[in-house]
């Protein structure tokens, strides 16, 4: 399947401050290992295949194990997430179907006991510009290549 449209080149100032928040996300501060975790685990729940793809490829880069990227869709029943990690993907999945059930007191608490407020605002952002890049990769039908 061929993308429909060049976003990059037919919307140039979008990409632009697509990439800003990116580049906002890149120097939070946050582990580079969990933010490939939350984008591949909105991937998974969004569907986007070309994401799935990209981020999977980068977190092995990340020297991310081939379990704990197989079996994050699975999290909750998988022990070898820390609590951080565990409280990160849960919010991950609260804001990726936020009209399901917000994002709850108890959740925001657990968070919040293992990241500050400027830390948790970093995790909102690297949530929300995944979530961003999903929607516009499967809107405009960008897909990942194949390899024979």
């Amino acid at each position: 399947m061929k993308a429909r449209i060049d976003y990059r080149n037919t919307n140039p100032q979008a990409y632009q401050a697509m990439l800003q928040l990116e580049k906002h996300v890149q120097e939070s501060g946050l582990d580079k290992s969990l933010i490939e975790l939350i984008k591949i685990r909105t991937s998974q729940i969004n569907g986007c295949a070309f994401c799935l793809d990209m981020h999977t490829k980068d977190a092995r880069k990340l020297g991310e194990t081939e379990q704990r990227i197989y079996l994050l869709n699975a999290w909750r029943e998988a022990t070898f997430y820390t609590a951080a990690e565990r409280a990160a993907l849960a919010l991950t999945e609260a804001v990726t179907l936020i009209s399901t059930r917000g994002v709850p007191e108890e959740l925001y608490a657990e968070v919040r006991e293992h990241f500050d407020e400027q830390q948790y605002v970093a995790l909102l952002m690297a949530i929300n510009t995944i979530n961003a890049w999903n929607r516009l990769a499967i809107s405009i039908g960008m897909t990942a290549p194949a390899v024979f």
